[in-house]
Parts: structure tokens; C-alpha cells; sequence
């Protein structure tokens, strides 16, 4: 009797099998990746290939072979995945530092800023991967782990103003209120505010911005809308503005993670 195909062999026809969960400050995406050109992201974030290594170069360096990274919101790098899934998961700061992420990878080094590792919770991104069928799918675990993430680590609260204003633009993703006026909010001159985002978020506010307005374009064709709807309705002014920036937070066309998802969580 021939045993059941796991889900991933059984979705190997597809290259755009992909998994998301946008939800409570975290951002996870797994699924086959490509090649991402060079690309920064506006919140720190955890990297794991589920069947082997990937490739990853960071600010610059020489392309490494590695089975988990940590990168730092604001760290420039590039992935060649080579089509094989890879495990993405995203904090935002009102969640937590990336200290938070530190636990989720092991047998590490530092290279330009990131941690490299060829050990971690892979195992535990697969089984999520692997289950994304299954009717009762749930976050939950991704909670769990990152409950026990922040335990063993030593993370650091932001400073309350800049808090305020990461929590507005979450409830508020197509806003464009000025800098002046969101310091002015807070109790800070626009000068003041700008360093203390960027020294506490790891990018400066208008980066920030941008990849919160991504994040909820994000959901928002994860709720079944297209791009050019998803797009107004985070003020992009088109699906193609919105392709344009999608590329440059990601390095890849978002038709690669955002064609044929596999499970959706909002």
C-alpha cells in the first residue's frame, strides 16, 4: 500500500503554493521562493528553509549557504531559494525587538548585521507548512512560539510615543498624515521624532510607512480582493504603484507569494 504524498510533493506542481498569516504584529509567509533582489524590510525577521539550505547574501557579503537567518529591520540582503519553500516570519515592534527572533535559530554567526545559522525551529515552520490544508488550521502555534521566543530572550520595549504612532498607522494603513503633525502628536519636534523612530524601529518613518501600507495591501488580497482593489484600498494609486513597491520590499514580483494561497488567516 503506497503511502500518502506529503502535502509539499503533493503541491510540488505548483510554484506558487504559498501559506500567509497577517495578523496581532506578525507577518508569516511560507512557500517556494526564487531569487529576491536586493531588498530591506521594515521589521526584523526570521528565515528558515524547510527541506535545506538556501542562499543569502547580507550587505554586501559573499553569498552563504544557511538554514536559518535573523535579519534586522533596515539590513539590505538578497535570497536565492532556488524554488524550494522557505519559512518567513516578521515581528513588528510593538510585538517585540528582534532579540525576540534570536531563540527561533541556532548554530550561528554574525555576518554584517544578520545571524546566520544551519540549525532552528525548521522543523516546527515545516509542520505549519505541511498542515496548511487541513480545515483547522490555526495560528496559534506561531503565538506559542514566539511566546517562548521572548521568554528566553532579553527584549526591549519601544518608547511609548513612537509606539502611539506605530499603533496609528496599523489602524489607520493608507494614512499620510505629515511627519510634523504625528510628532506634534506625541510631543516631539519633527527632528527629535525622526531619530528616535529610526534608532528604536531600525528604519527611518517614511520606510516604516511604506512597508506597514504593504502589509496591509497584503491582507487585503489575502481576503480575496485583487491588486488593483487591494491597492486603492491602501492608497497605492494602482496595482501597478503597488507591484513597483512590492518589489522593492521583497525583491520579487508579488505574483510569486501571492498567486494561489494555499490557506488564508486574517
Amino acid at each position: 500500500m503506497t503511502d500518502t504524498p506529503r502535502l509539499y510533493e503533493r503541491a510540488a506542481a505548483n510554484p506558487f503554493d504559498a501559506l500567509w498569516d497577517i495578523s496581532d504584529g506578525r507577518t508569516f509567509f511560507c512557500g517556494p521562493l526564487y531569487y529576491n533582489a536586493n531588498h530591506q524590510h521594515g521589521a526584523p525577521v526570521f528565515l528558515a528553509g524547510l527541506y535545506g539550505k538556501f542562499r543569502l547574501k547580507v550587505a554586501g557579503s559573499d553569498w552563504l549557504s544557511c538554514r536559518t537567518a535573523v535579519i534586522p529591520a533596515g539590513v539590505w540582503h538578497e535570497l536565492d531559494v532556488g524554488g524550494d519553500p522557505l519559512a518567513v516570519f516578521y515581528i513588528e515592534p510593538t510585538i517585540a525587538g528582534v532579540e525576540a527572533l534570536l531563540p527561533l535559530t541556532r548554530n550561528t554567526r554574525s555576518v554584517n548585521g544578520a545571524l546566520v545559522g544551519n540549525g532552528g525551529e525548521i522543523a516546527f515552520m515545516r509542520d505549519l507548512y505541511e498542515t496548511r490544508y487541513d480545515p483547522h488550521w490555526t495560528a496559534q502555534p506561531l503565538t506559542d512560539l514566539l511566546s517562548f521566543s521572548k521568554r528566553k530572550s532579553q527584549t526591549e520595549t519601544i518608547d511609548p510615543r513612537i509606539s502611539e504612532v506605530v499603533e496609528f498607522l496599523f489602524e489607520h494603513g493608507d494614512d499620510l498624515t505629515s511627519v510634523i503633525t504625528l510628532a506634534a502628536n506625541v510631543g516631539l519636534s519633527p527632528s527629535r521624532f525622526q531619530h528616535l523612530f529610526t534608532q528604536q524601529i531600525g528604519v527611518p518613518f517614511r520606510r516604516y510607512r511604506s512597508w506597514n501600507r504593504m502589509r496591509q495591501a497584503i491582507s487585503e488580497v489575502i481576503k480575496g480582493h485583487n491588486f488593483t482593489v487591494a491597492a486603492h484600498a491602501t492608497g497605492f494609486s494602482d496595482s501597478a504603484h503597488f507591484s513597483h513597491e512590492f518589489r522593492k520590499t521583497f525583491g520579487a514580483a508579488p505574483t510569486v507569494g501571492l498567486h494561489n494561497l494555499a490557506r488564508l488567516q486574517h
